[in-house]
């Protein structure tokens, strides 16, 4: 038992450390040293990669994105703020939202290219974007997300998952559980709004 408190105790000094350096070269990188920035990729890439190769699905497309992902990061590296969340959720969302931009850029150029334009098919996509991100940024660690995330009921987990960690748009994640659109969204909003306070009670 101790082992395991002693080995729980150096991975979270090993994480607070990581993300001290994170913040640090964030902020470095925001006043445009390229060091800090090369720094940042080091440290994020693989995972970023993973990220942008999920929702891609294909190697050279998610290395395509990957490179546009770390131009964003290099733009806004003067906005983040600490105090909103930890470096590497900041970054996920960056990687998560651009990939899904290159996914439903795809979709409309296949459906214009085969005339078969289905407005409910390829309608408006993650219109909660905004919120989902929000409750991302407020998740101070990825563990204590992933926490919150498993005290849902199955259907609203399992559409948090399909949704915001395998990257499927809200039409695909209701395709995947056979609801309607609308239904879809009314159940990851009303999950997105039990995140948000599960986080708040955590913090």
């Amino acid at each position: 038992m101790q082992a395991r408190s002693y080995k729980m105790t150096v991975d979270q000094t090993e994480a607070m450390a990581r993300r001290a350096a994170l913040i640090t070269a964030l902020a470095a990188c925001g006043d445009g040293d390229r060091a800090a920035f090369r720094q940042i990729y080091d440290m994020t890439a693989a995972k970023l990669f993973g990220i942008c190769l999920r929702i891609c699905g294909e190697r050279q497309v998610a290395e395509d994105v990957l490179q546009e992902v770390y131009l964003i990061i290099w733009k806004r590296a003067p906005t983040y703020d600490a105090a909103r969340g930890s470096p590497i959720t900041w970054l996920c969302v960056i990687a998560r939202n651009r990939a899904l931009d290159w996914r439903r850029s795809k979709q409309a150029h296949f459906a214009a290219a085969h005339d078969e334009v289905d407005t409910g098919k390829f309608a408006e996509v993650a219109d909660e974007a905004a919120l989902a991100d929000d409750a991302l940024m407020l998740a101070q660690e990825r563990e204590r997300l992933h926490l919150c995330i498993d005290q849902l009921d199955d259907r609203p987990r399992a559409a948090i998952h399909s949704a915001f960690l395998d990257g499927l748009t809200y039409v695909e994640v209701a395709e995947r559980a056979a609801v309607p659109l609308p239904t879809m969204k009314s159940l990851i909003r009303r999950a997105l709004l039990r995140l948000r306070e599960c986080l708040r009670d955590d913090g």
